[in-house]
């Protein structure tokens, strides 16, 4: 006797016709008028998937900051000068900016700057305690990377949205070296345009008195190019620390991570050291 059951659909499967049933909604245009949140979740329902999945979806959409697009001639040529990245997170914003402060002090060279309730700003780590940390971390098996030792300070902002979800928003502020790669860029390109200048002074031949400004330019460019990476990797950098507290958020409800103390941070120090 047969299986009359229906066979089921993977989760692969799922999103290919929830994405083609849209295009195919689109392409008829009947774009209808839109779904309450009551019938979002109903209709999450029937294809299985867990209300506080969709709540957190929900208040996402909702909470959704505008695109960073290149605000000036800097930004278009060097790079951003302030990284920013966001996410909706399960769990209390107590909760999530403590384990955000764990990360940040066992995972980048940072120490807080000023704490506040929902906003937090870090510096960089100076001095013997950013040396002990590279070590340790040199010697660990896990081989810790730093990602945010470029930025001049990074803040957290975080605020409590509907169905027990919260905001996290990250900021790294990388306009100081920003700053330094663009003052090695026109210094090269100021040395160009003045050896080009000294030599028509000197009455040399016109093709050979312009070639240093090319040169001086090309080599400014470069230089500024130079600072491209910085803000991709200091975006990595924050990105990997929203994974942290979603990957804790996905476990269940977050709870504030136990003090450790100065013996504890020495303990774990050591622990990962001859691991």
């Amino acid at each position: 006797m047969g299986d009359d059951r229906p066979a089921r659909l993977d989760r692969t499967a799922l999103e290919r016709i929830i994405q083609r049933a849209a295009e195919l909604q689109t392409a008829d245009g009947e774009r209808g008028e839109g779904i309450t949140p009551d019938q979002l979740l109903l209709l999450g329902k029937e294809v299985g998937i867990p209300p506080r999945f969709l709540h957190q979806a929900l208040a996402e959409e909702r909470s959704r900051l505008p695109e960073q697009v290149p605000a000036g001639v800097l930004d278009r040529l060097a790079g951003p000068g302030v990284v920013v990245t966001h996410r909706v997170i399960a769990g209390s914003p107590p909760a999530l900016e403590a384990h955000l402060l764990r990360w940040m002090e066992q995972n980048e060279l940072l120490c807080v700057q000023r704490q506040l309730p929902g906003r937090i700003t870090w510096e960089p780590l100076t001095g013997l305690q950013a040396a002990l940390r590279r070590s340790a971390a040199a010697l660990g098996a896990d081989r810790r990377t730093f990602m945010l030792g470029k930025a001049g300070t990074v803040t957290a902002a975080l605020a409590s949205l509907e169905g027990e979800c919260s905001q996290v928003a990250l900021a790294a502020d990388v306009r100081p070296l920003r700053g330094a790669y663009v003052g090695s860029a026109a210094a090269l390109a100021t040395a160009g345009a003045g050896t080009a200048g000294l030599l028509a002074a000197l009455s040399a031949m016109a093709a050979i008195a312009v070639v240093p400004l090319p040169i001086g330019l090309g080599l400014g460019y470069a230089a500024l190019r130079r600072f491209k990476p910085v803000p991709a990797r200091t975006l990595l950098g924050l990105e990997r620390a929203l994974d942290h507290l979603e990957r804790l958020s996905a476990k269940g409800p977050i709870q504030p991570p136990r003090p450790a103390g100065l013996l504890g941070a020495l303990a774990d120090e050591m622990r990962r050291t001859l691991q």
